[in-house]
């Protein structure tokens, strides 16, 4: 991802406007990043099919369900004096 400064950003907007075209930019503020200029069509893509956090991950709704199911064995923890 393409880095600009906010003074930068203030100075020169056609130029961070024609870094987006190609790839999300990240304005810093302060050197840490704070907004990002991308251009409407890359907005309207994110936007228009929004993913699950299963299909984000690469799983179907099914293995989630199964997931769900899973029971982990109780641990047991002792008391810290009994460890030493």
């Amino acid at each position: 991802m393409q880095t600009i400064s906010s003074r930068e950003f203030n100075q020169n907007v056609a130029k961070a406007k024609n870094m987006s075209d190609t790839a999300p930019v990240c304005i810093t503020d302060r050197g840490e990043p704070a907004y990002v200029l991308m251009n409407y069509a890359a907005y309207q893509s994110l936007s228009k099919h929004p993913k699950s956090n299963a299909e984000r991950l690469g799983m179907s709704v099914e293995d989630l369900e199964f997931v769900g199911e899973v029971e982990f064995p109780r641990c047991i923890i002792a008391d810290r004096e009994e460890l030493f």
